[in-house]
């Protein structure tokens, strides 16, 4: 059971702490909806990615990022869904990148291995996170992603500049897996230089980190606006029908 806000059971060295931010506004998901908590099939959306990393044996402790007035409802809500691995929960900051940090700092010097994933990506498989996971060897991070789809072209005002090679381009996703040392050092540095971006591994690169990437799934959404909580609905009771396990 958590022990509040700042639990005093951090994870033990050597192992890998997870880290879901689920701190922001949620601004195109509609005016007073706080998407974090939004129901999807039976559940709250942030449930969904929680419960799968709860499943992974290899992650010993998840830390969920909340704003500060979501912090008290997110910590009933936990403790309702048996999520026995979060023992603490990071406050929130003004941007994506102010909230991972947060995570971070709390659990610095916790674990070798941190994962990152959104929590408005409800629909990741554990067989994803562990593959993620078996790739850390030899490099500074590895990150989930797919090839794209459409053409890419590069523009300037309404004038193309250039049009990008497809078979070289990929949309990235969560999760993303670190060494701790290594998105640590990125992330302290980014802070002090007041640089933001919204890619973890992004910060990796620019302090000259290796990153690798492998392949996930189309599936993997972000739940941005209302009608992306429809097309996940649709996706999980398709998943739950092909494993048997759909249940409401």
């Amino acid at each position: 059971m958590l022990k509040g806000f700042g639990g005093d059971s951090p994870a033990m060295k050597g192992s890998i702490i997870a880290i879901v931010p689920a701190a922001g506004l949620g601004k195109r998901f509609g005016p007073d909806t706080t998407k974090t908590f939004h129901m999807l099939l039976n559940k709250p959306l942030i449930i969904w990615a929680l419960e799968t990393l709860e499943g992974i044996g290899e992650i010993k402790e998840i830390i969920p990022v909340l704003r500060e007035e979501d912090m008290e409802m997110g910590v009933e809500l936990f403790e309702r869904h048996n999520l026995t691995k979060i023992k603490r929960v990071a406050p929130g900051g003004r941007e994506r990148q102010d909230s991972v940090y947060s995570g971070l700092r709390l659990s610095r010097g916790e674990a070798d291995i941190v994962l990152i994933h959104d929590g408005a990506r409800p629909l990741i498989e554990r067989e994803t996170v562990r593959e993620a996971i078996s790739n850390i060897k030899g490099c500074d991070g590895v990150v989930v992603g797919v090839p794209v789809k459409d053409t890419i072209k590069e523009v300037e005002g309404n004038t193309v500049k250039r049009t990008l090679r497809r078979d070289e381009i990929w949309a990235v996703q969560t999760p993303q897996i670190f060494m701790y040392d290594s998105v640590m050092r990125a992330y302290d540095d980014a802070m002090a230089e007041r640089f933001y971006c919204t890619d973890d591994s992004a910060l990796v690169e620019r302090t000259g980190g290796k990153v690798k990437i492998i392949r996930g799934s189309y599936s993997n959404i972000k739940i941005t606006t209302p009608e992306d909580i429809l097309v996940a609905e649709a996706l999980l009771k398709e998943r739950m029908r092909d494993e048997n396990w759909y249940r409401l």
